[in-house]
């Protein structure tokens, strides 16, 4: 077997996590438990576990505005990052950061980004840092297709190949940039040779599946180790979901939902895989999947319970850093 036991349970319990966490923050959502928006990432799970199951915590990602999935990917508590998203005080950000803006540094989960485009610089500077201080650490940006076309990311592309950085960009398109299709928005055929036109080895891979994902992350994420610099990879995906809860998703063709659910679910891709090598047994991964609920239930019925910040006292505080 190519893959020990131990390593494929892990992943699959992180993708099945994910996926529960994001099917309960929308109900959560549609009841009026969770303020603002919420941006979930049904459909992609296998990317953010892909890239994030064999980095340590030293090692830093900066996330979307669909982050969920990247921070429980990374490890962060998914009882905590619940009080966050229903803003309570004992959440990850102190109920500050909300869905959006999510972070846990303890994790090396640098933070969700509302800012589209927003994350590669801030990934830069980490991946600088590990550079300058010869740790051997490795930084890693999660990036849309809609987020490729901004300036802010070429511009991180370019800076990252002149310093040799120890970035990885990933690139997870779904399809759409909120609801404008990935082809109508970029301006040339291939976004991966785009990419490559930075002068970083780039790749365009199948981010439906599990095991394609990963070996192509473990390539880049081991290149940035050893010193050879940034790379790029655009995992091709789907977006269950509408770009927030409660998009009306007018862009969609008809069942196109519906038909992807049934042949594009990277969960459904995985177990069949796993199953059909003799890996991992059904009963095995039912048996996960029961304790993951158990797990969800009750991050809900605490984060429900949990305080809201007092405005008396936590309105400025962590407002300014004095270093």
């Amino acid at each position: 077997m190519p893959y020990q036991k131990d390593f494929l349970l892990k992943a699959y319990r992180s993708m099945k996590t994910i996926r529960e966490f994001e099917e309960r923050c929308v109900k959560e959502f549609e009841g009026g438990n969770i303020p603002g928006f919420v941006h979930v990432s049904n459909g992609q799970e296998a990317i953010a576990v892909a890239a994030c199951i064999d980095l340590s915590d030293k090692d830093i990602i900066g996330s979307t505005h669909r982050g969920h999935g990247h921070c429980i990917a990374k490890g962060c508590d998914i009882g905590a990052m619940m009080k966050e998203i229903m803003g309570r005080v004992t959440g990850l950000c102190k109920g500050k950061g909300g869905s959006m803006h999510i972070a846990d540094i303890d994790k090396g989960m640098l933070g969700a980004n509302a800012i589209v485009g927003g994350g590669p610089p801030l990934v830069n500077g980490a991946a600088l840092a590990a550079k300058t201080l010869g740790t051997k650490n490795i930084a890693l940006s999660f990036n849309g297709d809609g987020s490729a076309n901004q300036g802010t990311v070429m511009e991180a592309m370019n800076m990252a190949v002149v310093l040799q950085l120890p970035h990885v960009f990933v690139y997870e398109n779904n399809g759409y940039a909120e609801g404008t299709a990935a082809n109508y928005g970029l301006g040339c055929d291939s976004l991966t040779d785009r990419n490559a036109g930075f002068g970083m080895p780039a790749e365009c891979i199948d981010g439906l599946d599990f095991f394609v994902t990963y070996e192509a992350l473990k390539v880049a994420t081991q290149r940035a180790r050893d010193g050879g610099g940034p790379s790029a990879i655009e995992a091709m995906c789907v977006r269950f979901d509408g770009h927030f809860i409660g998009d009306p998703q007018l862009y969609r063709g008809t069942n196109e939902i519906k038909d992807a659910r049934k042949t594009q679910d990277c969960l459904k891709i995985f177990r069949q895989r796993v199953v059909a090598e003799g890996w991992l047994t059904a009963a095995t991964m039912n048996a996960i999947d029961k304790e993951i609920m158990v797990e969800i239930e009750k991050a809900v019925a605490d984060a429900l319970t949990a305080p809201h910040p007092d405005p008396a006292t936590d309105l400025m505080s962590d407002v300014y850093c004095s270093y």
